[in-house]
């Protein structure tokens, strides 16, 4: 399709700086909303389109819009059409940097023994105390009655 270089050379550059580009299945719409030019979203789409024929980009296509990300081949097309240097690389090769966290405490915990009745207590039964007998859902005497409810005359 024919478009001008302008608008080929800005897609290719955003391209090659995330890496990934996205693009609805709307071709009458008047501009590509990642683009800071007005690049109409029919170029992106056909320019897009073009590098993957080449294999250049793998495509996808879900719920009306395009995914392309590219391939090593299409980074080093595009290298050679941009005249970029090997250091530039996308923003999908490159390593996330993590986050400063907050500081930590210096002191976070208590220090010195721990008080005597903090775990032992919970874990341990009082010396002499029936374990079994008083554990959940069979500690209560169970009594079975056939046809409780149903047909039985109460007396």
């Amino acid at each position: 399709m024919l478009m001008p270089k302008a608008n080929r050379v800005a897609i290719y550059e955003y391209l090659f700086k995330e890496g990934v580009m996205v693009a609805e299945c709307d071709l009458f719409l008047p501009k590509h909303p990642a683009l800071e030019k007005s690049i109409p979203n029919l170029h992106v789409i056909k320019a897009l389109q073009s590098l993957k024929s080449r294999g250049y980009v793998e495509q996808n296509f879900a719920w009306r819009h395009y995914y392309w990300r590219l391939t090593n081949e299409g980074i080093q097309y595009l290298r050679e059409y941009l005249h970029l240097p090997s250091e530039i690389v996308p923003a999908t090769l490159k390593k996330p940097t993590r986050p400063e966290g907050r500081p930590r405490p210096i002191h976070s915990r208590p220090e010195g023994p721990r008080s005597e009745g903090s775990r032992e207590a919970y874990r341990r039964a009082p010396p002499g105390a029936d374990k079994t007998g008083d554990a959940g859902a069979g500690s209560a005497s169970m009594e079975f009655r056939a046809g409780f409810g149903r047909g039985k005359k109460t007396q």
